[in-house]
């Protein structure tokens, strides 16, 4: 698991035993970063952290996140390849809230929406939010199509292998492996 840059190995730990006790994955607030268009950034991987570290001023507290992982883009492969990972967050934000500062954190780094599936400079997805399943006024949790893709699916299982999903059930690690979309996703060494 790689660290954010301001919390050390020791928080890390103790945020995990923390999540992983017997409610605290029921309790996960989850969070997917992708990119496959840089912008101003040297590369997605900078692009996201970037994006990590901007995730404070909103109220949002990484308490635990993946790798990054690459996989082609899709739908359509010929676009450049992505760079995804998956973060536990704590904040004070209700869903809607949290929707809202998650897009004012893609607003600044350019997120254009244009076309469905287009390029894009950052892409942030609410995967879960504890147990909380339906439509929350307008809003879908847990994601509608987090469990078929393994971009997601697989950086959750470095993390939380354990984590269930709250409507069709089945742990991260097992979803990981049944995946339909992103099939050559791959951690970044």
């Amino acid at each position: 698991m790689a660290l954010a840059p301001d919390t050390s190995a020791a928080d890390i730990q103790a945020d995990l035993v923390n999540i992983e006790g017997p409610a605290g994955l029921d309790e996960a607030v989850i969070v997917a970063l992708g990119c496959n268009d840089k912008g101003v950034w040297a590369d997605c991987a900078e692009a996201l952290e970037a994006a990590l570290a901007r995730f404070r001023s909103e109220g949002i507290d990484v308490v635990a996140r993946s790798s990054w992982w690459r996989s082609q883009a899709w739908p359509d492969p010929n676009d450049p390849p992505f760079l995804n990972g998956v973060v536990m967050v704590r904040t004070a934000h209700d869903p809607h809230a949290l929707m809202a500062a998650l897009g004012r954190i893609e607003e600044a780094f350019g997120r254009l929406r244009t076309v469905p599936n287009a390029p894009r400079t950052l892409d942030l997805d609410l995967i879960a939010y504890g147990r909380e399943q339906g439509d929350c006024d307008g809003l879908i949790l847990p994601h509608p199509r987090a469990a078929d893709r393994k971009f997601v699916m697989g950086p959750l299982a470095e993390i939380a292998p354990e984590w269930v999903h709250p409507v069709g059930g089945g742990t991260a690690k097992a979803l990981s492996v049944e995946a339909s979309v992103g099939l050559d996703a791959r951690p970044v060494a």
